[in-house]
């Protein structure tokens, strides 16, 4: 275990390095990131194992941007090759980028969208094969209300078996979006390294029942420029779930997707009676999933 001055490293506060070690993901295995642009050619992306969806531009046009800059940290955690300043979690696992944010968001705030454009976006991933979801994004134009077309895509989302992990958000509220709320959804709250969730995580009723937290502070990814940076906040926490989710269904192909999302949030099964959600905890939901197997390969 990787401790420093008492705080643990990000992969370990969530129990992920052990599970790295058994996979590295599939390519079979495709994780939608509706996010921003991302530097496709960053030198330690896993370039083979990145697409954008049909019909979109994936790249970015301004490194300097805001939104090229979120997207490419994000895409960091989940796919950068091993061995980078980033957690580099599920290389071998197919990227599917589609990018939401205008890239003339102002640096310092937090890029965000339209409940439209998201519901869009969402539809295009799933259409285009994604199994998983990471949504890190904040919307503009809507309160903590409903809308109809974004309530259709996350009921498509159902339909098709397509698990979605979302940030819970940074507002420091006792609330949460229609996204959040949506049972279907694993809402992600972020944690400092000491293994509490940061002051300004959204909670709430939905997100302590159905949520989990992931490393939210300190953490280290990719920027375009090439140099490794910091951020910090719950749209970092959301891939390491997702990362977490897209290993597990690697190492257990033939799993369905209810079955993935019980293991993430079963070890924790007897503590939802708050609105905190507990740590993700990615060995113990790997040892559930092999004993439900195992259970079943019994004769």
């Amino acid at each position: 275990m990787s401790v420093l001055g008492g705080y643990l490293d990000p992969l370990e506060l969530v129990r992920l390095p052990a599970l790295m070690a058994l996979t590295r993901g599939r390519a079979e295995l495709v994780v939608g990131l509706v996010d921003g642009p991302v530097a496709l050619n960053h030198p330690d992306l896993e370039a083979g194992n990145l697409q954008t969806v049909p019909g979109t531009a994936g790249t970015c046009d301004d490194l300097a941007s805001a939104s090229c800059r979120h997207g490419t940290f994000v895409a960091g955690i989940l796919a950068a090759r091993r061995g980078a300043h980033a957690p580099a979690i599920a290389p071998d696992c197919t990227l599917l980028v589609r990018p939401i944010f205008l890239e003339t968001t102002p640096v310092g705030e937090l890029p965000s969208t339209t409940p439209g454009e998201l519901a869009e976006a969402i539809v295009d991933c799933v259409d285009a094969g994604a199994q998983i979801l990471n949504l890190s994004a904040a919307l503009t134009g809507w309160s903590f209300g409903i809308d109809r077309e974004l309530g259709e895509a996350l009921e498509y989302t159902v339909g098709r078996g397509v698990l979605m992990i979302a940030a819970a958000g940074n507002q420091a509220a006792m609330a949460g979006s229609a996204i959040i709320r949506h049972p279907w959804v694993i809402p992600a709250v972020a944690y400092t390294r000491t293994g509490r969730p940061i002051a300004q995580s959204n909670l709430g009723r939905s997100i302590g029942i159905g949520g989990l937290g992931g490393p939210g502070e300190d953490v280290v990814s990719l920027t375009p420029d090439g140099e490794p940076s910091v951020f910090a906040g719950t749209s970092i926490a959301a891939p390491f779930v997702t990362g977490a989710a897209a290993l597990l269904w690697s190492l257990f192909p033939a799993a369905g997707v209810a079955e993935v999302k019980s293991a993430l949030l079963s070890p924790h099964v007897g503590r939802r009676r708050t609105v905190t959600p507990p740590l993700l905890d990615a060995w113990g939901a790997s040892e559930v999933l092999s004993a439900g197997r195992a259970r079943r390969a019994v004769p």
